[in-house]
């Protein structure tokens, strides 16, 4: 298969180039992504249809990846319990090698096409349960097993990579395909392909608790109040919902703890 994802860089002699030559050319190949990832829209758009369904009924995301992928998805999923309230049983992330190696790159970890599987079904996976494989080369044998496993098993599979027609789009029923070219240093997936994956994701995931009523208007009223400039946003918000000053909604926001539950008791009052 030939792999986009490790053509050489359209750059040359990077160590000969002044620093303000580097930041520019990678900036030129940075805005390619947005157009590659517009193109696969249609993609994202079916998939969701289909997924977001199933979600309001109970069912679960997973995302399984590898190294940057597997990072990526561990990511997104642990930002939406604190942005929309949600359970971190919602929207789970999985990645070769376990836990540890969001730090640490764990050897052969991605290798083994079977552990994806395995790594899910701690979680009790059902047919309820959606999986997105994730891999920038689309042929990632811990993600491409997982995806062919959870296909076998009756859930719905999708999958993100940056190749066309990988083994990764072949196993999956909902294939997001997004082209962006050869990377800034050859075969550095971390760059132009990763910033797609976490695009994507942003898109997926937000899409998602949009449709599931953890927005209102343009506020995130679902958030979790963990620090004290999520209390003054979520004050704010509470303040423009109401009509009232400042103190008195912080007041009625610290009362009933969240800003729907505040909003909403005062709109009942």
């Amino acid at each position: 298969m030939k792999r986009q994802t490790e053509a050489p860089s359209n750059y040359n002699y990077l160590e000969k180039m002044d620093v303000v030559d580097i930041l520019n050319n990678i900036n030129n190949e940075d805005q390619k992504v947005a157009t590659s990832i517009q193109k696969a829209i249609p993609e994202i758009y079916q998939f969701l249809e289909v997924l977001i369904p199933r979600m309001r009924q109970g069912g679960r995301l997973f995302y399984i990846g590898a190294g940057t992928s597997g990072r990526l998805g561990i990511v997104d999923a642990s930002e939406c319990p604190p942005t929309f309230g949600v359970s971190d049983n919602v929207i789970i992330g999985i990645m070769a090698g376990g836990d540890s190696a969001m730090r640490k790159a764990v050897e052969f970890a991605e290798d083994n096409p079977s552990q994806a599987w395995l790594d899910l079904q701690k979680h009790q996976i059902d047919k309820a349960d959606s999986i997105i494989g994730i891999a920038a080369s689309g042929t990632t044998p811990y993600v491409v097993g997982g995806i062919q496993d959870a296909r076998k098993f009756g859930l719905l599979t999708a999958s993100i990579c940056c190749n066309a027609k990988s083994p990764l789009s072949k196993a999956s029923q909902y294939p997001i395909e997004v082209i962006v070219g050869p990377e800034f240093v050859t075969g550095s997936t971390r760059m132009k392909a990763g910033t797609a994956q976490k695009l994507i994701l942003n898109m997926i995931s937000t899409t998602i608790m949009i449709k599931m009523g953890r927005v209102r208007g343009n506020k995130m009223i679902d958030m979790q109040l963990t620090n004290n400039k999520l209390v003054d946003r979520g004050t704010l918000m509470v303040a423009e919902a109401t009509g009232l000053d400042y103190q008195d909604a912080q007041t009625l926001l610290k009362s009933t703890g969240s800003v729907r539950a505040a909003i909403d008791k005062y709109k009942h009052e």
